[in-house]
């Protein structure tokens, strides 16, 4: 290479490209922050592989709480390598903080929820009160976790839709979790008859409807119970255990086609709404007579 050209080389890489403070950036200083960044990326990868294999051979599975611990680690080594890569190339952070004050207080309100999700993330890593797989109510929605990562958690819902969920939700409100002791899960049932059906009938085929069931838990015994009375019909509960959450709804619908059927084998009547009117004595005489054809007497 040429001396002049060697000149002008050396001379566009000690070159200004911007200020930071008192610090001036210049293109070797680039070049070496973005090697050491890329540096770190790489290092980050082999240190997550050497993770997946260290848990392969301990027989852990590859689940949420593994993976958010790969996240954790990834973003840790980035960190340094940014720290190292502004250290080695002389920008201060100090500097840099003063240069960008007033966007990082900007930045700084925008990345609250971020890092208040972040935070909340690695509570549920290692309370582990919720994990994938795991059946739970959030916002009045049953819903099923598929996956968990540091902002936020994927579930799925009994209509097969993908929802994101914001960690800070699972971890700021009341979240019910169908699976987290066991799966135990109370399947029930209302219906209306008659008031002139014969309760201890009633509550009979109701008791026969639950027993028979076959995702009936057989620890726990049904239960029917008289609710309360209605406007137009006694108000019965039928509840029965399960084992299986998720699949709620279709042990509810089979519940209720046993009981119609039972119902309608036994002639109880489902009742429905009704409304009776009363007449004074004048209204009543006036409609049988245009009942029979009559003119109705004057009052």
């Amino acid at each position: 290479m040429k001396p002049a050209e060697h000149s002008r080389i050396e001379s566009f890489l000690s070159e200004e490209v911007f200020k930071i403070g008192t610090t001036t950036v210049t293109p070797t200083m680039l070049v070496t922050a973005s090697f050491i960044i890329v540096l770190s990326y790489f290092f980050s990868r082999a240190v997550r592989a050497a993770m997946r294999r260290f848990f392969a051979r301990g027989g852990l599975a590859p689940t949420g709480e593994v993976g958010a611990i790969e996240r954790l680690v990834h973003y840790g080594i980035l960190m340094i390598g940014v720290v190292v890569a502004l250290r080695i190339t002389g920008i201060r952070l100090d500097a840099l903080f003063t240069a960008g004050a007033v966007f990082a207080v900007g930045f700084g309100f925008a990345m609250q929820n971020i890092a208040q999700n972040f935070v909340s993330g690695v509570i549920l890593l290692f309370e582990r009160t919720i994990k994938p797989g795991d059946v739970i109510e959030v916002g009045g929605q049953i819903v099923k976790v598929q996956q968990m990562s540091i902002r936020a958690t994927i579930v799925r819902t009994l209509d097969e839709e993908d929802v994101i969920v914001p960690n800070s939700s699972l971890v700021q409100s009341n979240v019910k979790n169908f699976t987290l002791e066991d799966n135990i899960y109370r399947v029930r049932v209302t219906v209306g008859v008659s008031y002139n059906s014969d309760v201890p009938h009633v509550k009979s085929v109701l008791e026969r409807c639950a027993m028979s069931m076959d995702y009936r838990e057989q620890g726990f015994e049904p239960r029917v119970l008289l609710l309360g009375f209605g406007q137009s019909a006694l108000e019965f509960e039928a509840s029965v255990w399960m084992r299986d959450p998720w699949n709620h709804r279709i042990a509810g619908s089979k519940l209720r086609e046993a009981i119609w059927a039972a119902f309608k084998e036994e002639q109880i009547s489902i009742a429905f709404p009704q409304i009776d009117v009363h007449f004074d004595g004048l209204v009543g005489e006036g409609l049988r007579a245009l009942s029979r054809g009559e003119a109705p007497s004057a009052a």
